[in-house]
């Protein structure tokens, strides 16, 4: 395909086929979501006919998880956020711990080394935060205290997982990957890196919660006095564009939690709302990209090769992990309906793990199989979460607060 037209071609084909596949999967009474991952899957290398461009799908799909994040960090104050730490940060932490031990016990059943049973672990553990919020609006849970305490724990993920990344490359030759020059430097300055890390994030949180809170509002609001709503909305993009990637170049966080925290300081503008509503379009356009973008990692085959060994990863992400999380949550003394639904937002992996997965294959410390494992819990997991939440919804229905 000529370079010039691979951005259009993704876009209008891979939009076109999911607009087809979401309007049979409604017709069959299944969730759009489920026809938009089918898309992906028919646009993907491993079927035939046309093939979207691999590089750039991935791009467009990280703009819908970005506005999607700014849009969730504009409906979540400050408050919301520290309200929830006892439950969410103890809680994801447990999670996280659990289901890499499950991934770690499963992978050593089947031969494999220590360091890949850790990536695959560590791939199963943490959830799409693009689904869960999917999901939370469509059972209308997104403003209620479960709702609340589901996207915190989430939050608490994906810090982990930043650490992770940078962890991962540092510890590889320990763990049987390829070791370089490099790696022996980073394993030499490992916690002096994890400082330099954990430093960023914090610098990070400081400077939006003391400086954005007062710039953010100010700039909106003298874009709103010029009564151009074109250029209202293209602040509000720009905005959650550029503190996403600025916040990855230079803080190191990943862009979803910078946009997340632009959104929860953007949440103290009395425009908030309005803000919200502009980006809703731009949101749904780029939340089926993501979709789409999942679809196309997938290879089919891998069904007919190992369905054992994707049952049981199915089985761990859905199963292993909700369980866990259950017990977590009761554990920490709290009802039964937040258990759930906890549970419920977990049953799925997505855009961290594919990200862990690649990390892991090109450090030698999984195989290729291993990733395409990864990629198939993933799609499958997506697939059947609106279930299961529509499941949790039957036990209990919604009650805002």
């Amino acid at each position: 395909m000529p370079h010039e037209t691979a951005l259009i071609a993704t876009i209008a084909i891979g939009l076109a086929y999911a607009f087809v596949g979401g309007m049979v999967a409604v017709r069959l009474r299944l969730p759009p979501l489920v026809g938009y991952l089918l898309a992906g899957v028919v646009v993907g290398p491993f079927t035939p006919g046309f093939v979207g461009d691999a590089h750039i799908a991935p791009q467009l799909a990280e703009i819908g998880v970005i506005l999607l994040m700014f849009g969730v960090g504009m409906h979540f104050s400050v408050s919301d956020l520290w309200a929830v730490r006892s439950i969410a940060v103890p809680g994801a932490l447990a999670q996280i711990i659990v289901a890499t031990a499950l991934g770690v016990g499963v992978a050593h059943l089947w031969g494999w080394s220590l360091g890949a049973g850790l990536v695959f672990g560590l791939a199963l553990s943490v959830a799409s935060t693009v689904v869960l919020l999917r999901a939370l609006e469509a059972s209308g849970k997104v403003e209620t205290a479960d709702g609340r305490i589901a996207i915190g724990w989430l939050i608490v993920e994906d810090l982990v997982m930043v650490l992770a990344l940078v962890l991962l490359p540092a510890f590889a030759p320990q763990l049987g990957g390829v070791t370089s020059s490099h790696d022996a430097a980073a394993g030499d300055g490992i916690w002096l890196s994890l400082a330099v890390t954990l430093g960023k994030v914090v610098l990070f949180v400081a400077l939006m919660l003391v400086v954005g809170t007062r710039v953010f509002p100010w700039v909106l609001r003298r874009v709103e006095r010029m009564k151009s709503r074109e250029l209202f909305t293209l602040g509000v993009v720009a905005l959650a564009l550029g503190v996403a990637f600025g916040s990855a170049k230079l803080f190191g966080v990943s862009f979803a939690l910078g946009a997340f925290f632009a959104g929860v300081v953007i949440n103290e503008c009395d425009f908030s709302h309005r803000a919200a509503a502009d980006l809703q379009p731009l949101q749904d356009a780029f939340g089926v990209l993501f979709f789409v973008a999942v679809g196309m990692l997938f290879d089919p085959m891998i069904l007919l090769r190992r369905p054992l060994q994707v049952l049981a990863v199915l089985a761990i992400i859905v199963v292993g992990k909700s369980l866990a999380a259950f017990g977590i949550v009761l554990a920490l003394r709290r009802p039964c309906s937040t258990a759930l639904t906890v549970s419920a937002a977990l049953a799925q992996i997505g855009e961290f793990s594919f990200i862990l997965a690649g990390l892991g294959l090109s450090l030698g410390l999984i195989t290729l199989e291993a990733q395409n494992l990864v990629l198939a819990g993933a799609l499958l997991s997506i697939t059947l979460n609106p279930l299961v939440f529509y499941l949790v919804s039957l036990a209990y229905p919604t009650k805002t607060t």
